[in-house]
């Protein structure tokens, strides 16, 4: 749709397009003349978008902050999922896994060779050695955010807490790589080159994704790839950078018990760390952490 220099702005900002985004749209359509991938509209936040994303965050934060305080050996993942619904709930959020396309619980709860969409249970007991990602997404007034952490449990092996760490590494080597007018594909290189300097390798079948009035929107993030590749980052994209670093080789398979849970194909340890972030004008904002 085509907007006319003193027509009300498309973002919804209220102000003329001449003076809110027609420079940026210019901007966008020489980039895509050139053969760039350029951002839809739609997945470009407002000012009023971003401080809901950032109130669904502030509960977000809270909530892994509960569970930071309060994760133990010897406590069920059943124990985890409880601390995380009753917070939210408690602080008027309400969590965004719970029965999404059918997911059992409000929070994912990740194992040692777990990568992703770990089930909470009252018969899965944390214990001494344990690593493990807790994976909590918020919705406040219609907006949501998502960020996990890792959790090492006891006496964990040298292997382990090196994984955990490089891991963490490769998100905010990922955060650093987000500039306005770079690319997605930045991202995704730096991450791979961090992560294979140090012998693992980065998930493929999982990536990052953009966040905020969907659970799941555009783009998707890819953790491996190309600098100057993929989509052009713009101010008002909001996604999260989600790192799945394995061990071992890059190949899983999902428990056929329970159709959700992502297992490394070789045994292997598997550690992740996500935020939300925003691109803003001069730089990165994160906002679920």
């Amino acid at each position: 749709m085509n907007f006319n220099r003193n027509d009300k702005c498309w973002c919804g900002s209220g102000v003329k397009y001449k003076k809110c985004h027609l420079e940026f749209d210019e901007k966008l359509m020489e980039l895509e003349a050139k053969g760039y991938i350029i951002p839809s509209r739609d997945i470009i936040k407002n000012q009023e978008q971003i401080e809901g994303i950032k109130k669904s965050s502030a509960i977000n934060n809270g909530a892994l902050d509960v569970v930071e305080r309060s994760i133990k050996e010897g406590m069920s993942t059943e124990e985890v999922n409880k601390i995380v619904h009753e917070y939210t709930v408690a602080q008027g959020g309400i969590p965004a896994p719970l029965n999404y396309e059918g997911f059992p619980k409000s929070v994912c709860t990740s194992i040692n060779d777990e990568v992703c969409h770990g089930i909470p249970s009252e018969d899965i007991i944390l214990k001494s050695g344990d690593i493990i990602n807790v994976d909590v997404s918020t919705i406040c007034n219609g907006y949501y955010s998502d960020a996990s952490r890792m959790f090492m449990i006891g006496d964990v092996s040298e292997e382990a807490k090196k994984l955990v760490e490089v891991t963490k590494e490769c998100l905010y080597k990922g955060i650093e790589a987000a500039k306005p007018w770079g690319f997605l594909g930045d991202i995704g290189a730096v991450i791979q080159e961090h992560a294979e300097k140090h012998g693992y390798s980065v998930v493929r079948d999982f990536g990052g994704h953009g966040v905020g009035v969907e659970f799941h929107e555009d783009p998707f993030v890819y953790h491996y790839g190309k600098k100057g590749e993929g989509m052009v980052l713009v101010p008002g994209m909001i996604f999260t950078i989600e790192p799945m670093i394995n061990q071992g080789g890059y190949g899983l398979f999902i428990d056929a018990d329970n159709d959700w849970t992502a297992v490394t194909e070789d045994c292997s340890l598997s550690a992740q760390w996500e935020h939300t972030v925003l691109i803003t004008e001069d730089g990165v904002e994160i906002l679920a952490k």
